[in-house]
């Protein structure tokens, strides 16, 4: 038997919201709390924060204290969507949609942490708010955002179109859902929005373990993310305004999986963006660890002790408490060794060769958990394929460039341009 106790803990274990020298001590020493608000104050550019309103909210929390977190960016954003309403009734419309779609971002920022503990109400409540406010400032946009279901195996997965007018002109549609953690509202504010300006049309959507499926259906995440993206790129063919030859996949953080994978069975994609790219999400994981843990995961009083260990770090480390209670209750595993082998499905070995569209895969230089796994994913590639490396220098060095999407952004749809254009797809 393969004995825990001779392996390194896990301090920082997998595929999303690493801790990099750089998002380290910005605002807040903790780590997690510095990416965090980066995260939200990034989506400034797009109508998602206001920059003062978040320094300000930072400097009232208490570094490291979850609650506190949690209660100052719901004030935050209770005061924003009372400012909203006050300025709808006086019929200020641009004004209340840009401090409802603020107070949006708020709220999701709030909730996030409260994840420690999966079976806190505040989650559902305070997500809830995050839909709603958005959904009141999408009523209010010039350019229409039209909530939508999806059927999907007897139930419906939530989703968004945001469209450039109502003119019912065919164009080329962007299709996007996120990862471990983000939902689609966050969406509009990363790709949504400047997908819009830019004359793509497109469909934010949320799948198994993400969202609202997660939070009201319960249905967690799935490895085969093609039996997910093809009742989307069903409904998404049926829309008249829709160029089918020109669809685009864009998955985000562990969506940098799911992306992949999906396209290795849906063909009507002609290209695909994985930000960033994730080749295996088990890989990854055995690649922060020293070489035995895939034993010790196959012996039962190994992976015991394994749950043991981490549940001990989930009381003092609040990067393993997140990401294991996170974890479990997403993707319904009863232990933090049972996360662990349930990763083991979620993997594109033998799977890339079924890949034949246009592949662009986007790593970030500080992305210091799945170091490398962007790079696997590209040289295993045998479709046409870029790789773009963001960098300290772009400011865009973090997990899925969080801070610099602007920068991200730019590459991204230059690619798109050119070789859903200049290719003629």
């Amino acid at each position: 038997m393969k004995r825990l106790s001779i392996f390194l803990p896990v301090l920082a274990c997998m595929f999303l919201l690493p801790l990099s020298a750089r998002a380290t001590g910005l605002i807040f020493e903790t780590g997690q709390f510095s990416f965090q608000a980066l995260r939200t104050i990034g989506y400034a550019v797009s109508g998602g924060a206001d920059i003062g309103e978040c320094l300000s909210t930072c400097s009232r929390i208490v570094d490291g204290d979850t609650e506190s977190w949690y209660s100052e960016w719901l004030a935050t954003a209770e005061r924003l969507e009372a400012k909203a309403d006050s300025f709808l009734a006086e019929e200020y419309t641009v004004s209340a949609k840009e401090c409802y779609f603020r107070a949006s971002g708020y709220y999701r920022t709030a909730e996030f942490f409260l994840h420690t503990d999966p079976d806190d109400s505040r989650i559902v409540e305070t997500w809830v708010k995050s839909r709603d406010t958005f959904l009141s400032a999408a009523g209010l946009s010039s350019s229409p955002i039209i909530p939508i279901e999806i059927p999907f195996e007897g139930t419906c997965l939530p989703g968004y179109l945001c469209l450039v007018d109502n003119s019912g002109e065919q164009r080329p549609l962007i299709v996007a859902h996120s990862g471990f953690d983000g939902t689609k509202e966050e969406l509009y504010f990363s790709i949504g929005l400047p997908g819009v300006e830019r004359g793509y049309n497109c469909l934010l959507f949320e799948g198994p373990g993400q969202g609202e499926v997660i939070r009201l259906q319960h249905i967690p995440f799935r490895p085969d993310w093609e039996s997910v993206v093809t009742p989307v790129i069903d409904y998404a063919v049926e829309l008249p305004f829709v160029d089918k030859e020109r669809i685009v996949l864009i998955g985000y953080s562990m969506g940098g999986y799911f992306a992949p994978r999906a396209v290795t069975r849906e063909h009507r994609i002609a290209a695909c963006v994985a930000n960033g790219g994730l080749y295996s999400a088990y890989e990854s994981i055995l690649s922060n660890n020293p070489p035995g843990l895939d034993a010790i995961l196959d012996d039962e009083e190994a992976s015991l002790e394994y749950d043991s260990t981490i549940y001990g770090m989930m009381e003092e480390n609040l990067y393993v408490q997140w990401y294991y209670s996170n974890g479990m209750w997403t993707f319904d595993a009863d232990s933090p060794s049972e996360l662990v082998r349930m990763m083991r499905a979620y993997t594109l070995r033998g799977r890339v060769t079924d890949i034949n569209c246009e592949m662009l895969v986007l790593d970030s230089e500080h992305d210091q958990n799945i170091h490398g796994q962007a790079v696997m994913l590209y040289d295993s590639l045998r479709s046409s394929k870029e790789y773009i490396l963001f960098t300290e220098e772009d400011g865009a060095d973090e997990h899925c460039q969080m801070g610099a999407i602007t920068v991200s952004n730019e590459r991204t749809f230059n690619w798109l341009d050119r070789v859903l254009y200049q290719n003629q797809i």
